[in-house]
Order: C-alpha cells, then structure tokens, then sequence
C-alpha cells in the first residue's frame, strides 16, 4: 500500500510539473510572438512614414511646378503680343517701302 501511494504522489507531482512547464513555455511563446508582431508593425509604420513623406515631397515639387508653369504661360502671352506688334510694324513699313 504504501508504495500505491508513493507512486500516486509521484504520478501528482509529475503532472503538475508538467502543467506548469506546459503553462511558462505557453506563456514564454505568446511573449515572443508579441514581440515579433510589435516588430512588425514598427516596420510597417516606419514605412508608411517614408512613403507619406516621399508623398509630400512630391506634392511640394508639384506645385512648384505649377506656379513655374503659371509664370512661364504669362511670359509666353506677353512675348506673343510684342511679336503680334512687331509684325504688324514690320508689315507696315515694308508697305510703306513698297509704294
């Protein structure tokens, strides 16, 4: 009888060990798995951030350009005028040489 209840203990015991063994290693996996989630994501967000910034960059660029087109559409009208005048003198005193 006594060596029933030594190997009952013992069967207990082992049981228990092996529920708590089974529990850390539980727990130690789901850390991990935390931490490597957490990685992850700080990628992702660092990458986002990056391609917002090249984003914006752009966006700037853009309307830099923009605004230099809008200038260089002003100075085109106005040399168009002076040429359209410039024409017309032309015309007239190549008229007036003419008679």
């Amino acid at each position: 009888m006594e060596t029933g209840l030594i190997a009952s203990i013992v069967g207990l015991a082992c049981t228990i060990l092996g529920a708590v063994i089974g529990y850390v290693a539980f727990l130690r996996t789901t850390k991990k798995e935390s931490e490597a989630e957490g990685r992850e994501t700080g990628a992702v967000l660092t990458e986002l951030g990056y391609i917002k910034g090249g984003i914006d960059d752009l966006k700037a660029e853009n309307r830099e350009q923009r605004k230099t087109n809008t200038e260089f559409v002003s100075r085109l009208t106005a040399v168009e005028a002076s040429a359209k005048q410039a024409h017309h003198r032309i015309d007239r005193i190549e008229g007036r040489d003419a008679e």
